[in-house]
């Protein structure tokens, strides 16, 4: 059984918090702003539009945001071309594998698209996607469901026939909202997840079926329940 399976990036594909770190450090210590690595952290899952106001402060405009914002993206690229990135334990093997197995693929994340690409193509996995949604493609970030409802309907699944794959727990949350299934892949601690694990590569052989067939059987079971109900009712 095969259906669609919904990528997170940063953190779960490929580790780049350290480029992220250090493009957020410096870009806004060229504003005049100094900002902690707890502070940092504290920004996992959301999109720069909601970062910024938090530490440029409330005179911050629209444009001093999209200023900001631009030029820490082109310094994270920058980075990330000049020093590559690796794929996470497992994450490689896993895309490539379900790929051969007839599963689409797409990346859900907040990140600019640009940003995508570009990592995509360092980790050299950009031709096994069919279908990228981005930051730019959405108007509300995780736990909101929109970025998972839309890479489903671009690849043409209903949401019981995707599995998303989230380090957060707002992506996980966005997951659920979307009436998918989630595998939580998190180093320390865990995610409330359908299915929780340390790494990509700790997942068993059939983790990405096995979840599939789960959501077919309940979808199943509800369907029949409205059927049985629609038709006492009219009995």
């Amino acid at each position: 059984m095969t259906g669609a399976v919904l990528w997170d990036l940063d953190g779960t594909l490929v580790d780049s918090e350290e480029f992220h770190w250090q493009s957020w450090r410096d870009t806004m210590a060229e504003e005049g702003v100094k900002v902690t690595r707890a502070q940092f952290v504290e920004t996992f899952g959301l999109r720069n539009d909601e970062i910024l106001p938090r530490w440029l402060g409330e005179a911050a405009t629209a444009a001093d945001i999209a200023r900001v914002s631009s030029a820490k993206e082109v310094l994270y690229r920058k980075l990330v071309r000049a020093a590559g990135l690796k794929p996470l334990p497992g994450a490689a093997e896993w895309v490539r594998k379900l790929g051969d197995l007839g599963w689409r693929q797409a990346i859900g994340s907040s990140a600019p698209r640009e940003n995508i690409d570009v990592v995509l193509e360092a980790l050299g996995l950009a031709a096994c996607f069919d279908a990228i949604v981005s930051g730019e493609d959405v108007t509300a970030g995780k736990p909101d469901p929109q970025v998972f409802l839309k890479a489903a309907l671009k690849l043409g699944f209903p949401p019981h026939h995707c599995v998303v794959v989230e380090d957060s727990a707002a992506g996980v949350e966005a997951a659920r909202r979307a009436g998918m299934s989630s595998i939580g892949v998190r180093r320390n601690g865990s995610l409330a997840a359908t299915l929780a694990a340390k790494s990509l590569a700790d997942l068993p052989p059939d983790a990405f079926a096995g979840l599939l067939a789960q959501d077919s059987e309940s979808e199943r079971r509800k369907l029949y329940t409205i059927e049985e109900g629609e038709s006492i009712g009219t009995s």
